[in-house]
């Protein structure tokens, strides 16, 4: 049959968890994640990390595997992801990724973009910026800079702007005309599977997912981790928020509004990436185990 790759796509709270354990399970293989939240082993709550019984119940590979005190790059993950997809192809035909991070999904399938190394002058002053100033400061000069990168990077994170702003003011070019060139090859086929739902539903599910993750402890697994909250990994919606609670800032009731917020922003974010493909094949929230079967069989798998 051939090396096949199958990616589960869609917004955080959708359900893809479910879903790739469901693939997994009927083809008798593995799961890797390209979820870049979920690498961090001391973060398992507010990345909504796939459960023990989950983890046990399918091979799971990059799921807390790093510790937060690790930088770790989108570069050196598509390295070590397509070693392990190598590695995992001689077992298996079918191998299943999974995960909401459009950009880390891109470099298994497509290949990093070939861009200039970080100017360290340019990166020196924009954090300047951002420390004096704070992130939306960032965020409107990339608004202004680069639109279209705008409507789909997580606003949130500090290093995805630094970069952005850094290609623009080495080339003179937005970040996102860099996005579209000639991709490598790979030695696998991909078929990419989304989930969707009425956005009215999303939004409710993800409020309920931030309901249900404070009932499981969030604020203490932040609580444990706020001596390192200016470590990258952190810098991340559900953590800065009741960083700002642990700080007096804000009260708790609003901090939690924050995140339910700045998750739905996050999803919407991730929405207007997927919508720009298509070669997404999707299944209403909901589906039945025909449905996927059907799905399956158009992919001749």
């Amino acid at each position: 049959m051939g090396r096949k790759l199958i990616s589960v796509v869609g917004p955080t709270g959708i359900g893809k968890t479910k879903l790739a354990i469901e693939l997994a399970k009927h083809f008798r293989t593995e799961i890797i994640s390209c979820d870049a939240r979920q690498f961090y082993k001391e973060m398992p709550i507010g990345t909504a990390m796939p459960s023990e019984e989950e983890l046990h119940s399918v091979p799971h590979h990059f799921i807390g595997h790093l510790s937060i005190q690790k930088d770790y790059s989108i570069g050196a993950y598509e390295k070590d992801a397509l070693e392990k997809l190598d590695f995992l192809f001689k077992k298996h035909a079918v191998v299943v990724m999974v995960g909401g991070s459009g950009m880390y999904e891109k470099a298994i399938i497509k290949g990093l973009d070939n861009l200039p190394s970080a100017n360290e002058e340019n990166i020196k002053k924009l954090t300047q910026i951002l420390e004096e100033k704070g992130i939306k400061e960032l965020q409107t000069k990339l608004k202004n800079a680069d639109p279209e990168y705008f409507s789909i990077v997580d606003l949130e994170n500090p290093r995805r702007l630094l970069r952005a702003l850094d290609i623009y003011l080495q080339t003179g070019k937005p970040y996102s005309s860099f996005l579209n060139r000639k991709k490598v090859t790979r030695d696998f086929e991909t078929f990419r599977i989304g989930i969707k739902a009425p956005r009215d539903i999303l939004y409710s599910r993800i409020n309920f997912r931030v309901d249900e993750m404070m009932k499981q402890g969030l604020l203490k697994e932040v609580e444990k981790l706020y001596d390192f909250r200016d470590k990258r990994a952190l810098k991340t919606v559900g953590y800065t928020e009741l960083f700002q609670y642990l700080s007096g800032e804000w009260d708790l009731e609003f901090a939690v509004e924050e995140i339910k917020k700045n998750t739905r922003r996050y999803a919407k974010r991730q929405l207007t990436w997927y919508r720009k493909s298509e070669d997404i094949h999707y299944l209403d929230l909901g589906y039945s185990e025909q449905e996927i079967l059907s799905l399956l069989k158009e992919f001749n798998l």
